[in-house]
């Protein structure tokens, strides 16, 4: 490819704009056509785009056939993860092949170019980046990208993606973690030497040593085994766990705990309710209850959730003990020994209508930074800098919507810049040692970058742990100093010998899973307390984050009555282990992900029913059927032994993900296993050789035999995420019980766990099929009740005088206040995505008639004073 570039349009040009003008290639014909008066020609001398030089000596002069040859296949597959998938961080993958190669030609690289960690899709290819920097100014690309795009970005293109077929690439198995089909990108190609190997490991069959047993607790470090200690973020107490929250913390904490289990490592899974705090002072209030029967209300709301999402946890317990107390405050006497804690008189706000100091989520005014309309007392959303809320500028208190007044306190300070070398040290060998996400790693560095400073570590409140110091009597631990000690103190309720667990940093690997707003307290706040109390204790050696779970196109929200909740799941009559498997397939690990009504139903129907449950089905229908419930004799010929090769290269993958924590990813080989399997009974019929002469029959057992054993592998990798599934499946092949530990081994071993003569259960169907008005209904319960929303709730017929004074309705403002707050997260929420300006506008304006019905519900003239310019 020269830099000395040709432009020729093809009749496709012509063609494609007689289609629709919003499509891929219409895009690229409006700028041909507008740099270019000629309709039709063989070759043009302005260097202006590209022609592409073959291997054979050829020249492509024409755009499609250079797209076509060299980027369609990538473009197209990068089209429909953007456009209609929402994966746009996954697009970088597909198209950097591609780029690398135009990069190469149009800097004139001869040499094989190989990229390093890349940040952006052109911000390393200095040569096509100034190509496009290029075409992207003239006029012409400008004028076409607005009539083609009409100001929607790629969405414009959504209706014309939806009609085409899904892109079939090369590159779609590596690039999609879950959600393509294995075959789209074509069956991996197996030598003769991995044939051979999956065969031999085959024969060897089951080990002779015992299963694992069952877990025996307390469970304590055991020398010479890999001893794993597992958290999951704290809940908070006071509501009631959505989707987002489940997948983010507690379900993706418990697949990975159970697969350590499987392979035989010492795990220990703890977690608990996280009980002090602003929140549950407000929720009793709500309510009429003291703070320890929220308390004890919602522990076991959370309980009983878990329990029915089958979370197995080894003990899951609460803040609100005497070890919590004893902990934290031995961790904050250590700390103040050695000179790491400092005190400060600080100006905080006060809402003198109820009567106390404002924790920091509970005001929000103008940013002092950026002037964001409705950052928070702590941090602003838009701009993302840590704020002072004493700082915002026209602060409210959102409970009551009243101006707080600044009142100083004296309060104690983690003295974390002193600690920060320290931090450091340990961040450098944790992260490169241990297996941390982007985002966590990305957070972290944020948090570090412009320094650390003191932070405020108690709090003006009366629901807390105390502080024990004789001038902070009154005062309480702030939440995010003393919630995470909670899994110190939740591990000593669970046994005497927690300290084994702990303080033991050489024989333990800690595992922290949350979600990525709870980072920075994970990786910076709580390892300097436990660095600072200098007392030996287990730090995190891997910390994963997950992004957000959306519902729909929208959040969650209790009071609007959007989303599924907790308590909500089992009343859809759809069965945990279908909601734990579409939470997984959908796990937000490399960005926001949205639950789908839709796309649920497509992946129980598809993947569950038509692809992997069909398949375990059919294998053990067949013996059944055709052998009387025992396993046939298998004489393995060349396609059973590629087959079989097939199946342990998939295993060997999901190991490897598994062990990185690649969740999602991971399920996507499962799924193609059965897959293999699907395809493998499709083409050798065994319904039909078992009506032939001998060798049909024998070939018909071969394939039964070989099929009903990777159902039994299948119910294994199954465990961590489906395991009542996994467990039937087990139940119905009458599977022994060291098929888990030997299959899990090492790198991944299958062998021939029901040989020849093994007697399978009764065999039934796995799962239903979700139907269309099902979901549908479900959708609609779902959706919420528009109780509050502008088009519901009329606004007052008749304008309200100056002076006027309106009826006070209590009840309606406390849940007008509850909309105003949701309603305003989600504007924050769209202005952070930075989302079509029409969009934004419609939720402000939908905000601001809340906010007018809010002032009418207390009594309130709706309407601000002019000179007071206030923007709520």
């Amino acid at each position: 490819m020269n830099t000395k570039s040709h432009l020729a349009c093809d009749y496709s040009h012509i063609n494609c704009l007689r289609d629709s003008e919003k499509t891929p290639h219409s895009l690229k014909s409006f700028v041909s056509f507008s740099i270019f008066p000629e309709r039709v020609v063989p070759f043009l001398s302005r260097p202006t785009l590209p022609a592409l030089a073959l291997p054979s000596g050829q020249y492509l002069f024409s755009s499609n056939a250079i797209c076509r040859h060299t980027c369609l296949p990538a473009l197209q597959q990068a089209l429909h993860m953007a456009v209609l998938q929402g994966k746009s961080s996954e697009v970088s993958k597909v198209l950097q092949g591609p780029i690398n190669v135009l990069e190469q030609s149009l800097s004139k690289r001869n040499a094989p170019y190989l990229t390093g960690v890349q940040y952006g899709l052109l911000c390393e290819h200095k040569s096509l980046k100034a190509w496009f920097d290029r075409v992207a100014a003239m006029n012409a690309c400008q004028s076409a990208a607005q009539k083609v795009l009409q100001g929607k970005g790629l969405q414009g293109m959504k209706s014309y993606m939806q009609k085409q077929p899904a892109p079939q690439s090369s590159q779609c198995r590596e690039t999609q973690p879950c959600n393509s089909n294995s075959e789209e990108g074509g069956e991996r190609v197996v030598s003769e030497e991995e044939m051979e190997a999956a065969a031999l490991t085959w024969s060897k069959g089951l080990n002779t040593c015992p299963p694992a047993t069952k877990k025996q607790h307390p469970i304590l470090p055991q020398e010479g085994k890999r001893n794993v200690l597992v958290t999951s973020a704290l809940p908070y107490v006071n509501n009631v766990p959505h989707l987002g929250n489940i997948i983010g913390c507690v379900l993706s904490a418990d697949v990975f705990s159970r697969y350590g289990h499987l392979r035989g490592w010492n795990m220990l899974f703890v977690c608990g309710t996280d009980e002090y705090g602003t929140a549950t002072e407000n929720k009793a209030r709500e309510e009429g209850l003291t703070p320890q029967q929220i308390c004890d209300k919602y522990h076991a709301v959370h309980s009983s959730i878990y329990k029915w999402f089958q979370i197995d946890f080894d003990y899951f317990g609460r803040t609100t003990t005497e070890k919590q107390t004893e902990i934290a405050q031995d961790i904050f006497w250590r700390l103040h020994e050695r000179g790491f804690l400092i005190e400060d008189t600080v100006e905080q706000l006060r809402c003198e209508n109820c009567q106390r100091f404002l924790a920091d989520r509970f005001v929000e005014g103008i940013c002092p930074h950026c002037s964001y309309p409705e950052a928070r007392g702590d941090q602003c959303d838009k701009c993302g800098r840590l704020i002072n809320a004493v700082d915002l500028r026209e602060p409210q208190c959102k409970v009551c919507r009243q101006t707080p007044v600044i009142r100083s306190s004296k309060h104690l300070f983690l003295d974390l810049p002193k600690l920060e070398s320290q931090l450091e040290q340990w961040l450098e060998k944790s992260t490169s040692t241990g297996d941390w996400t982007a985002n966590a790693k990305q957070i972290t560095r944020s948090w570090l970058r412009d320094g650390l400073k003191p932070r405020c570590i108690t709090r003006d409140l009366q629901w807390g742990t105390p502080v024990p110091h004789a001038d902070f009597k009154e005062k309480v631990f702030y939440v995010w100093f003393d919630a995470p000690i909670g899994y110190l103190s939740i591990t000593a309720n669970y046994t005497n010998e927690w300290e084994k667990w702990w303080k033991n940093p050489h024989q333990v690997e800690l595992y922290n899973f949350m979600a990525k707003d709870n980072v920075p307290f994970h990786s910076v706040v709580f390892p300097c307390s436990l660095l600072g109390a200098q007392d030996n204790y287990t730090l995190v050696n891997h910390l994963i984050a997950t992004e957000y779970l959306n519902y729909e196109d929208t959040k969650f929200s209790k009071s609007r009555g959007v989303g599924v909740f907790g308590d909500m799941a089992k009343d859809t009559g759809i069965p945990s282990d279908v909601w734990r498997f579409y939470l997984l397939y959908v796990r937000p690990e490399g960005q926001d992900s949205a639950f789908s009504w839709a796309d649920m139903a497509l992946k129980n129907n598809s993947e569950l029913l038509n692809n992997l449950g069909n398949f375990i089905n059919r294998a053990g229908m067949f013996v059944t059927k055709f052998f009387e419930g025992c396993v046939p004799v298998m004489e393995l010929q060349e396609e059973d032994k590629k087959l079989l090769a097939l199946v342990s290269w998939e295993l060997q993958q999901y190991i490897q993900l598994m062990d990185k924590i690649k969740i999602r990813d991971a399920l996507k080989h499962i799924l193609n296993i059965s897959r293999h399997g699907n395809q493998y009974i499709q083409v050798n019929e065994p319904w039909k050789k078992i009506k032939g002469g001998d060798s049909e029959r024998q070939r018909a057992g071969t394939v039964t035999g070989v099929s009903v054993n990777i159902a039994c592998l299948l119910s294994v990798m199954l465990s961590p995420y489906m395991p009542a599934v996994s467990q039937t499946i087990r139940d119905q092949l009458n599977a022994p019980p060291s098929c888990i530990n030997t299959m899990l081994e090492g790198n991944g071993t299958f062998v021939c766990s029901l040989s020849a003569g093994h007697r399978i259960g009764a065999v039934s169907p796995l799962f239903q099929k979700l139907e269309a008005d099902q979901i549908e209904a479900l959708k609609k319960k779902f959706g919420g009740q528009q109780v509050f929303d502008s088009a519901a709730v009329p606004a007052p017929a008749v304008a309200v005088e100056v002076g006027t004074v309106n009826q006070v309705d209590p009840e309606k403002a406390k849940q007008l206040t509850q909309a105003v707050a949701e309603q305003g997260e989600k504007v924050r929420a769209l202005k952070a995505q930075k989302a079509e300006k029409a969009v934004i506008t419609a939720e402000v304006a939908k905000l601001l008639d809340l906010k007018k019905q809010l002032a009418l519900a207390e009594g309130k003239n709706p309407e601000p004073a002019p000179q007071k310019g206030k923007k709520k």
